[in-house]
């Protein structure tokens, strides 16, 4: 099986930008033009998710031949095929796609989601790209090698500005919870931070507001897809955050069901 270590990674930054921004004006095309249909987990799937999932595994396959693609709306079964290299060499590189997170929002007509391309190798996210179609947005990152965002306009980017977390201060503290999936573990588990400011938002630009230093917390002790969540690890850590279980330990990516249970994510570790 092919691997992709950090240095490599750098080769693969600008076509794969562009291919998240092919898929996301293949989004904003079919905005508004209805289609909802529900999955057999009853999650809501459009035309929009999978158009921009033909563009991004259509371009993988030209780019990167011989590297497996996790995407969120393969079926089940190519889900499975495509995950049993990975358990006979740990070491191998894959991709995790999720073309469209954050459909609710999308379908409700919020500007709060995006396509998220990432690059696993040894289990572990070391690429990470989040395009935010409606927001003319693109957050990237290498770790070990820093972040960045760009910025779309009249359909040209602007040159990449380099992205850091903050340090948090506990009377400012900014935690980010998602808009559709809050539930009560993580309601109990900000109570531990009274004085904090509670926002909600959708998708995985939960992760770009922290990896730009707008905020400070993400928590989420729900599960949650791999393909949620690891392009957004990805840039958070190039940009100097962290992204760990509850207990600190590591996330462990490519499990059978590809889910992660929980996972706290900040822009610096957090006590108490």
């Amino acid at each position: 099986m092919p691997t992709f270590d950090i240095g490599a990674c750098a080769t693969l930054m600008d076509e794969l930008t562009a291919m998240a921004t092919q898929a996301a004006r293949a989004i904003r095309d079919r905005a508004g033009k209805g289609g909802v249909r529900r999955k057999a987990d009853g999650s809501p799937v459009t035309a929009a998710d999978e158009a921009a999932e033909a563009v991004i595994c259509e371009g993988l396959a030209r780019l990167t031949p011989g590297i497996p693609v996790i995407s969120e709306e393969q079926p089940a079964h190519d889900q499975r095929a495509a995950s049993v290299p990975m358990g006979d060499n740990k070491a191998a590189s894959y991709f995790l796609v999720d073309p469209l997170d954050g459909t609710r929002e999308f379908i409700a007509g919020r500007e709060e989601y995006t396509v998220n391309i990432a690059l696993l190798s040894a289990g572990v996210p070391i690429l990470g790209i989040i395009t935010a179609p409606a927001l003319g947005l693109t957050w990237r990152g290498i770790v070990g090698r820093g972040a960045e965002r760009i910025a779309l306009d009249a359909g040209k980017s602007s040159p990449p500005t380099a992205i850091h977390t903050r340090s948090p201060r506990e009377q400012e503290l900014i935690a980010l919870v998602s808009r559709s999936h809050l539930e009560r573990r993580t309601r109990a588990y900000l109570n531990r931070y009274p004085l904090a400011k509670v926002v909600q938002c959708g998708s995985s630009l939960k992760f770009c507001r922290l990896a730009e230093g707008a905020a400070d917390l993400y928590p989420r002790l729900a599960p949650t897809h791999d393909w949620d969540i690891a392009a957004g690890h990805a840039i958070l850590e190039a940009a100097g955050g962290r992204v760990a279980a509850p207990d600190g330990a590591p996330l462990v990516y490519g499990s059978t069901d590809l889910l992660i249970p929980a996972f706290l994510a900040s822009g610096t570790p957090l006590t108490g």
